[in-house]
């Protein structure tokens, strides 16, 4: 059905007076049937590359096929056509409309499709009880758990049964009992030859992949030295035991450094944090989670000493080897 070739892809905007290029000169490759994880910390482009693969987005370079649709070469017409029936896209956020029943948010996509009323409302009903919903298909998602709103938005995408389906963090606000049917639901996606993209920071995905692509700063062949990132409330900038490669400086808000659950502290405006792991190659031994609304800087290390000094970055590494305690200073131990 929707095998997947990306080719040279790149991917670039711009932050004030930079330059930031998460993706430069990508490949990837997800057969008929294949479910494919896109791994790595806010930032690093996984969104990006599904709204390319999405037809709602242009890469700045490179070629992006699926099935038969060369997607970077359509025209507006022929994306219509591909976003409709090409692609089915779970939100992260569900998008589902309030004042629509689960049967009605299903039907949707078959009736925009130009589907009559009863095949639509057919189809919804197939699906929602495909994904163990049909006891809910009249109820608003207002009256939904997470878990069976995460349902209907699947059923949702595959309403015009498309060939290959995109999901942006499907289980990121869902508790261990409700992940387990969405990972259910995801798998057997793919045993009609459907290909599935899954962007995710959820370990519990990776049994269930055929392909795991870690779209982390220095695995895509391209790291920018200095990147700015903005981040809402409880979004993670990095997990603990995740790879490190980026030095940050809090320019607005504030982040907490936790490990194992507990807090060990929170970086605030001009704080820096997260040097150990990138300077001496080690995986993150916290994981940072923005408390508000937050702006940070990233710096490769070259690019911190290059704008901070070898002096500054020796003193911040020296405090945490020496044993300062969390929420003391600019530095807070979170590697």
């Amino acid at each position: 059905m929707g095998a997947v070739r990306i080719d040279g892809l790149v991917i670039e905007y711009r932050q004030g007076d930079a330059a930031v290029r998460p993706l430069d000169g990508f490949d990837m490759a997800v057969e008929a049937g294949q479910l494919a994880l896109l791994l790595g910390p806010s930032g690093c482009g996984k969104s990006s590359l599904l709204s390319c693969l999405a037809g709602i987005q242009r890469p700045t370079a490179g070629s992006i096929r699926v099935g038969d649709h060369v997607v970077t070469e359509l025209d507006p017409k022929g994306l219509t056509g591909y976003r409709r029936h090409g692609v089915g896209v779970v939100f992260q956020a569900f998008n589902l409309v309030p004042s629509l029943t689960a049967l009605e948010n299903v039907a949707l996509p078959v009736r925009s499709a130009g589907g009559s009323v009863r095949a639509a409302r057919e189809r919804a009903a197939e699906l929602l009880a495909d994904v163990g919903l049909a006891d809910r298909a009249h109820h608003r998602p207002g009256a939904l758990s997470g878990g069976q709103m995460q349902r209907v938005a699947i059923a949702r995408a595959l309403a015009l049964d498309p060939p290959v389906v995109l999901a942006d963090e499907p289980t990121a606000n869902l508790d261990h009992v409700q992940v387990e049917s969405v990972l259910r639901i995801l798998r057997g996606l793919t045993e009609r030859g459907r290909s599935v993209v899954v962007a995710t920071h959820d370990s519990r995905l990776l049994p269930l992949a055929d392909v795991v692509v870690d779209l982390g700063p220095g695995e895509t062949g391209h790291l920018v030295p200095v990147v700015s990132l903005e981040l809402a409330p409880g979004e993670v900038l990095f997990a603990e035991g995740a790879a490190g490669d980026r030095i940050y400086r809090v320019e607005s808000g504030s982040v907490e450094l936790r490990r194992d659950g507990a807090r060990l502290g929170a970086s605030g405006p001009g704080e820096v944090f997260g040097e150990m792991a990138p300077v001496f190659q080690l995986r993150r031994s916290a994981s940072a989670v923005a408390a508000e609304p937050t702006v940070l800087t990233g710096y490769t290390v070259d690019a911190f000493m290059a704008e901070f000094g070898g002096d500054e970055l020796r003193r911040l590494v020296g405090r945490v080897v020496g044993g300062l305690p969390p929420g003391q200073g600019s530095q807070q131990p979170a590697e």
